[in-house]
């Protein structure tokens, strides 16, 4: 079992509670063999995602589809993948509000899509921005789903799928740092969409 104190080492991650890190599903002892383990199961999830059935018949603005690819990212990880934070963390809404923040983000992401309010890769910067930043709906791996969300988004829509300074920001302290680094300009000015959109296209 991996000790509390090294699974919350990173202060840029969302900590887990105790309950949250009780629901770990194989047996490591380090922080790195987890990394790895998520790694080894987003790249499932991302076959899943990215086939040509599933682009097909998935709409990534749906809400079912939103907690149904956090749990194909995590399913062999966490026994919460797929499942709504319940208390209140550092970033995001309070728990209470998820479910009608992300209804308030898909009903926007629709209208833009269909209006053209936005070019698409802004469209799917503005979605990522707002699940990772202002709701935060999971226990973890916000920002990993997000990103996938984002790349989903654009490739069903006829785009291709952003770089994200082409490093796995898990274990790359300097690209992790430009990634929040764009985020927190966005956070201030809604308008600066800029920082993040060029980094996701570096």
């Amino acid at each position: 079992m991996i000790p509390p104190s090294e699974l919350n080492s990173n202060p840029d991650n969302t900590a887990l509670s105790a309950e949250d890190a009780e629901q770990l599903i194989p047996d490591l002892s380090t922080r790195q063999d987890l990394d790895e383990y998520e790694r080894q199961n987003i790249l499932l999830a991302q076959d899943w995602a990215f086939s040509t059935r599933a682009l097909k018949h998935n709409d990534p603005l749906d809400e079912i589809y939103i907690r149904e690819l956090h749990r194909q990212m995590f399913k062999d990880t966490w026994k919460w993948a797929g499942k709504y934070r319940i208390r209140d963390v550092n970033r995001g809404c309070s728990s209470a509000e998820i479910i009608t923040r992300i209804a308030n983000l898909l009903g926007d992401g629709r209208y833009w899509l269909s209006n053209k309010t936005f070019a698409l890769e802004e469209i799917a910067i503005r979605i990522h921005h707002r699940m990772v930043g202002e709701i935060h709906p999971f226990p973890n791996g916000n920002g990993r789903h997000a990103r996938m969300l984002a790349d989903i988004l654009l490739t069903k829509h006829g785009g291709e799928r952003f770089t994200w300074g082409r490093s796995n920001l898990v274990s790359s302290r300097t690209v992790k740092e430009a990634y929040l680094s764009a985020l927190r300009q966005l956070d201030a000015d809604s308008n600066n969409v800029a920082p993040l959109l060029n980094f996701a296209r570096s």
